[in-house]
Formats: structure tokens, sequence, C-alpha cells
């Protein structure tokens, strides 16, 4: 895959005009995000009843209870929703790609690793495989922890 610098230029481009059409989103940090109420599917159901009802029986409200603003909170609610399902199908598919191309250039080095540890060394490239080699270190211990886990959870003991 290649990504040339006009289509990179395009995107960020998209990218940058939809930040400003969008300068009404908000951020928030996690604190409020585990606080406020959600509303999921059975709430949305309940709110968009609830709301139609009290909007055809304007008697019973309150002045204070803002029907007005929640009204267009929900239409904007309804605005949002296909276009950020967009945007996550198509960030989806981003870090799809982004994870295939990494195994790729993974797969590619670890081959090319290898060839530098059997063939390196003829050609005085010992020092630098053995730095590229440093990757590899806590991978040994780790490897040496799982079989001595797997020793003693055979039952198997060395004899001293």
């Amino acid at each position: 895959m290649s990504l040339p610098a006009a289509k990179l230029n395009a995107v960020d481009a998209a990218i940058a005009s939809l930040e400003s059409a969008l300068t009404e989103l908000v951020a928030l940090d996690a604190k409020d995000r585990t606080r406020l109420p959600r509303m999921g599917g059975k709430s949305e159901a309940f709110c968009r009843q609830t709301l139609s009802v009290v909007a055809q029986n304007p008697q019973i409200v309150n002045p204070s209870l803002e029907l007005p603003s929640a009204l267009a909170d929900l239409a904007a609610f309804d605005a949002l929703r296909p276009r950020r399902q967009r945007l996550q199908r198509l960030l989806e598919r981003m870090q799809d790609t982004e994870t295939l191309l990494g195994s790729d250039v993974l797969a590619t080095a670890l081959e090319a690793y290898g060839l530098l540890k059997v063939s390196g060394k003829s050609q005085g490239l010992a020092s630098l495989r053995a730095g590229l080699g440093v990757r590899f270190k806590a991978q040994g211990r780790r490897r040496a922890a799982a079989n001595d886990d797997t020793a003693e959870g055979n039952g198997s003991t060395d004899a001293a």
C-alpha cells in the first residue's frame, strides 16, 4: 500500500474541514464521562416517547423544563449519529489497515533479522545485530519464567 502526499494532503484538508465545521463538539474528561447518565437503546425510546407526549400536551409542561432545548438536543443527536457511524466505520478500516501494515512490516523485519543472525557475522554486522536483539531480551526472560511455571505445574522437580 502506498499513500501519495497529494492523497494525504486531501485527507488532512478534509479532517481540518470537519474540525472547523464541528466546533460545537465538546470534549469530556474521564470523570465527567463516567458521571453522566447514558442514553442507551431503551432509554432512547423512553426519552423520545416522553418528549413527544409532553410536546403534545404543553399545558402540563412547566417552563423551567426547557422542553425546546431538549427537543433541539434530540434533533442534533439524530443529525450527528449517522455521521458518527460513517466516521467510526472509516476509523475502524484505518485501524485494521494500520494493523495489517504493521504486521507486514514486522514479518519482514523478523525475516531480515533472521538473515542478519545467519549471515551478518561474516559481513561485520554482529554488533548491529546484537543491538537489534535488545527487542527480544525481555521475551527470553518471559519464556524462561513460563518454562519454569510449566515445569512446576507438571509436578516435575529438579533434583539437586
